[in-house]
């Protein structure tokens, strides 16, 4: 169980209106060479995608994001329905998707489109299949680098069909669909995660929902009460303080976190600038390190980092948690400079009294007979990132009360 650290900083966050719209699902938008994984250019073609929504409510919208790209983004038609795991639409729960009471709409390079109110009740946890028909050739879709959820392109308008075409063929990465909203039936408050590939779930199963945040979801919606929605902002490969693969996270969290519909709670949980600082330079490292630019940062840089982004949080009535940096030795990144580094680190953020909570993920992952190592059951043979059985070790560790 985690130690909720209070702090007189700290800032309430403002009382749950349950007729606010507020953020269940999120996906940090990247630009498509700038990412683990990329979408191939496509023209008439529709996009299927499913994400699982954390609360619920009965009402939905849908954000959809260009920010990235170098032309405008027609949309020809976009639909929605809960699917069921088969990843066949429920009957009577199929809606189209209209953009100011339009069912098309061409979004400027650049900018983002949020779509109409649909008036689709969707239970918390449940899948929604979005599709997009995009008639016109698309060079540059801004995307998510990373995979969890499960997304086909077909060829044509494929929005009415109900399941999925022969002709179907599964997408490398996330596309276009940045955020899911909802309308609630009872006050809601969403909790933002900004992180690295951790928090993304790099090592969990494709398609199950088994990052540490999905399975959060599952603990706070068991547990009754006040409905709280979690929202991964993770990147695959991100950092703090420097661009690398996404943006770096102090620039993207005014976007990503502090304009989250419903924001109640913080958390704080990127490690990658101590490995990519202290990581060896070798052969088997050489081609990794080169997406990390820029020059080495140290301790203070990152407690910095986070004192920024805490102070920011409150700023908008936030409570601000830190996770601590989870072992890696082992790992081809790892140093024992490096393992020191991140133990500063973690003492600080255990004891300073500058977050409203810690999340302690040096703790839930540590091999008691190394602890410089993850526990050989927790990680996927990397050293470095969790398995199903690591990220539910995760969730498992947090204290709920924390959200309360």
């Amino acid at each position: 169980m985690n130690s909720a650290v209070n702090t007189p900083a700290g800032q309430e966050g403002s009382t749950p209106n349950a007729a606010a719209w507020v953020r269940t699902w999120g996906a940090s938008p990247q630009a498509s060479n700038n990412s683990v994984s990329f979408i191939e250019p496509f023209e008439n073609a529709t996009l299927r995608q499913i994400v699982r929504i954390s609360g619920g409510g009965h009402r939905i919208r849908i954000r959809i994001s260009n920010e990235y790209a170098t032309a405008p983004l027609a949309i020809g038609a976009a639909r929605v329905a809960i699917t069921d795991t088969d990843a066949e639409n429920q009957d009577g729960s199929d809606h189209a998707v209209t953009f100011d009471g339009q069912p098309t709409a061409t979004v400027p390079a650049g900018a983002p489109i949020l779509s109409d109110p649909i008036d689709l009740p969707a239970p918390g946890l449940s899948r929604l299949a979005i599709s997009l028909y995009l008639p016109d050739r698309v060079d540059t879709a801004t995307c998510h680098g990373t995979f969890h959820t499960l997304g086909w392109l077909i060829p044509g308008d494929a929005t009415t069909l109900t399941s999925l075409p022969a002709d179907a063929t599964l997408l490398p990465a996330q596309a276009l669909i940045t955020a899911v909203e909802v309308q609630p039936d009872t006050p809601t408050r969403a909790i933002a995660v900004i992180g690295d590939s951790r928090v993304d779930g790099i090592g969990s199963t494709p398609g199950t929902d088994r990052r540490w945040t999905d399975l959060l979801a599952e603990r706070l919606a068991a547990r009754g009460g006040q409905t709280t929605c979690v929202v991964n902002q993770g990147i695959g490969g991100n950092r703090l303080l420097t661009d690398g693969i996404g943006t770096a996270a102090l620039a993207r969290f005014d976007r990503d976190v502090l304009t989250t519909p419903g924001l109640g709670h913080v958390v704080i949980a990127v490690g990658n600038d101590l490995i990519s600082s202290f990581a060896p330079h070798t052969e088997e490292t050489a081609g990794f390190l080169d997406m990390f630019p820029g020059e080495p940062v140290g301790v203070n840089d990152i407690i910095a980092a986070h004192l920024q982004l805490a102070a920011r949080a409150r700023t908008h009535g936030a409570k601000a948690y830190a996770a601590t940096i989870a072992p890696y030795g082992g790992s081809d990144m790892y140093t024992p400079e490096g393992d020191k580094a991140r133990e500063q680190i973690n003492a600080w953020i255990r004891t300073s009294g500058a977050f409203d909570g810690v999340l302690d993920f040096d703790a839930a992952w540590r091999d008691p007979a190394d602890p410089s190592r993850i526990h050989s059951d927790l990680h996927m043979g990397d050293s470095l990132h969790g398995n199903d059985a690591g990220y539910a070790a995760l969730a498992e560790s947090i204290d709920l009360t924390l959200f309360d």
